[in-house]
């Protein structure tokens, strides 16, 4: 297990704050967050590159603060590689073994098991000069895996590479996973954390801002950068002016400027509205129906997304509409055409400052 207790950090106008984080052992920890968060920072501190000016590292109930680089059983995999391009890759591989008196035939044994496990066998004799990003990449991992560190940390490692070497990476890294293997995956690719983590831990401007597994960090999002971040378009400063009653639901002003209706326990105060906007209707008429939040607005843009076609609807409030192709062609939308939109109450959640 690893644990952070109160890390801080700092270089000039930025630093990091107050750092606290589990990691258990066989986690897929992705730390997410924005370039220039603290991601790479705080992997730096973990792998000794780096002392904080505050907190402790303990790992495996030893702290390991101010230990050695060499003794920590931790091996970090640098967003450019680091290969060495006069080496062949099998020397490549075999650099750390060297370096630490392994016998000659026990690093060609682990040389090649390793470069078979990450399909790079056949590149053994080749110098990195001419191999793809993705090649790179693998033997960068072979090298540090050559250590057989408790815990692997990543910084970016898809990064820079295609779809298809997105996919194939992604396979690779939840196999090495599977196996036992401690991760600590930097990225700030949603989709990445989605994907990959059991666990997931924000980071903003040097700060946890939540920290918990992927759908809850993602379905319940505590600030607006979070929600931005997980590609939530639809979130609202909000207050609570009424209060919910039997049977009866919350009503929130929004931006100071529209009423909406939500299902909440809350009875006062003020926080963030989100709506999905896979959670909103459009029709050409207002729906008779048991939608609680209906809205006359006009349409300001329309734009292709991955899942369908997203509609900007000023509602008083700029709204995000995810809509299929088909129901486009039917409702024959067009910018600056009048439009309904409603939702329902539950499709409203309020998180409380």
């Amino acid at each position: 297990m690893l644990e952070l207790k109160n890390i801080a950090v700092h270089f000039g106008p930025f630093a990091l704050n107050e750092i606290n984080l589990v990691v258990e052992k066989q986690d897929y920890f992705v730390l997410l967050g924005s370039s220039g968060s603290g991601k790479t920072v705080l992997l730096e501190i973990l792998a000794g590159l780096i002392k904080p000016s505050k907190g402790e590292i303990w790992m495996n109930g030893e702290n390991i603060t101010n230990e050695k680089i060499q003794n920590r059983k931790i091996g970090l995999v640098f967003q450019d590689y680091a290969i060495f391009p006069h080496y062949s890759v099998y020397e490549n591989i075999a650099f750390p073994l060297h370096q630490n008196k392994t016998r000659k035939k026990e690093i060609d044994i682990l040389v090649r098991k390793l470069a078979a496990d990450l399909g790079i066998g056949h590149l053994l004799f080749r110098k990195p000069l001419g191999l793809s990003g993705g090649e790179k990449q693998r033997v960068a991992l072979a090298r540090t895996l050559a250590m057989k560190p408790d815990i692997l940390l990543l910084d970016e490692p898809l990064s820079s590479l295609d779809a298809t070497l997105r996919s194939e990476t992604r396979m690779m890294l939840r196999k090495l996973n599977q196996n036992g293997q401690t991760i600590i995956h930097v990225t700030h690719d949603y989709e990445e954390a989605l994907v990959l983590a059991n666990k997931v831990a924000i980071i903003n401007n040097g700060t946890i801002e939540q920290t918990g597994t992927p759908k809850d960090v993602f379905s319940n999002p505590k600030s607006k950068f979070i929600a931005s971040l997980t590609g939530i378009k639809n979130y609202f400063k909000a207050e609570i002016i009424s209060k919910p009653e039997e049977h009866k639901t919350t009503q929130v002003l929004v931006e100071g400027k529209i009423h909406l209706n939500l299902n909440s326990a809350a009875e006062k105060g003020s926080g963030m509205v989100i709506i999905g906007s896979h959670e909103i209707i459009l029709s050409e008429n207002k729906l008779e129906s048991s939608m609680t939040n209906s809205f006359n607005g006009m349409v300001q843009d329309i734009f292709s997304s991955r899942f369908g076609t997203e509609i900007l609807v000023d509602i008083g409030i700029p709204v995000y509409v995810l809509i299929t192709d088909e129901s486009l062609a039917n409702l024959h939308i067009n910018i600056g055409m009048p439009i309904w939109v409603s939702f329902k109450a539950s499709a409203l959640k309020f998180i409380s400052d």
